[in-house]
């Protein structure tokens, strides 16, 4: 008997069915975890999106790229999550959506790395060019970027995962198999693009950010407003540093999610993904840490999830509420 709940759970090559009857009470245990993990993660980011896209005061050039990180963490926990604690348990028997789960994950994944960037780059601009902000920075540029951010997500994992997908029942020929398998060339290229290179723009933006910060908060303990040359010293808003700092916890949780995942490829190893490894439910559950961040540190949050669990955005002229 254990030998066949062995071969059932490895998949032996044996022809051996698998059976939704013979699962290990440890992936038992895991659906038990993982599935509230999926629920908090649809739950808490179905607010992010509700609470920007409605209240009118939200519909700023910043809140476009994090209701842009939004859709995507809400994604992961709704189709993503669910069919990662699937594939452990043996309910795979499709390969058309052992495909769209694998292509989805890669584009959500580099959709989210792209949402990172955009929001580096905006609080760069509002740090450290706040005069030039409300003209570089506008809410129907940030909705470009974040379109061209999405439509080259999709191309970019299409032309990757090409040569797998079409080839699926090659690679995964048992019925409960669905894993993506890279070299190691491919492995580093995919790296470098979705999160290194990134990765290296966006802790270069921060440093900057910081060395600016630095110097405006020198300059409001001085009190000091100096004009040379016609110029006005500009000090940065609080409100500005205070969205900084907090952003800035996102993307460090963010790259602490992504390094593990993304570090082996460089190491000189084959990349093999199945979305349902340690390493990729660490990534999967940092959709779920993004708007437990914000829930902290932003007011406009906590208030706006009061007025929707309190259903008061049902009330007519709700959007018009001021909620910063």
């Amino acid at each position: 008997m254990v030998e066949t709940l062995e071969q059932v759970e490895l998949c032996t090559p044996l022809n051996t069915s698998c059976m939704s009857t013979l699962v290990s009470p440890k992936v038992t245990l895991m659906e038990t975890l993982l599935y509230p993990v999926a629920v908090l993660t649809v739950s808490l980011n179905l607010l992010v999106f509700i609470s920007i896209s409605h209240f009118r005061q939200l519909h700023t050039t910043t809140n476009v790229f994090l209701l842009s990180l939004a859709v995507s963490d809400l994604l992961v926990g709704l189709a993503v999550m669910p069919a990662a604690v699937d594939q452990q348990s043996c309910r795979f028997l499709s390969k058309i959506t052992c495909a769209l789960y694998l292509l989805l994950g890669f584009i959500l994944t580099s959709t989210s790395v792209g949402s990172m960037v955009l929001i580096s780059v905006d609080r760069y601009v509002a740090i450290c060019a706040p005069l030039h902000y409300s003209s570089m920075m506008t809410t129907n540029r940030a909705k470009i970027c974040v379109s061209l951010c999405w439509i080259c997500s999709v191309i970019y994992n299409f032309i990757i995962l090409k040569d797998h997908l079409s080839q699926i029942y090659m690679f995964n020929p048992c019925p409960q198999e669905c894993t993506v398998f890279l070299s190691y060339i491919s492995g580093v290229v995919d790296s470098i693009i979705t999160f290194f290179s990134p990765v290296t723009v966006i802790i270069f933006l921060y440093i900057r950010v910081f060395v600016v910060a630095v110097s405006q908060a020198r300059v409001m303990r001085s009190q000091i407003v100096a004009v040379k040359s016609r110029t006005l010293t500009v000090v940065v808003k609080k409100s500005e540093m205070r969205a900084a700092r907090t952003l800035g916890i996102v993307l460090l949780v963010f790259i602490l999610c992504l390094c593990p995942y993304y570090c082996p490829s460089l190491a000189g190893q084959d990349t093999t993904t199945d979305g349902s490894g340690a390493l990729s439910w660490l990534f999967y559950c940092n959709s779920a840490l993004n708007p437990l961040i914000y829930a902290f540190f932003y007011p406009w949050f906590r208030k706006a999830i009061k007025l929707i669990v309190s259903l008061q955005i049902l009330q007519p002229g709700s959007c018009k509420t001021k909620i910063m």
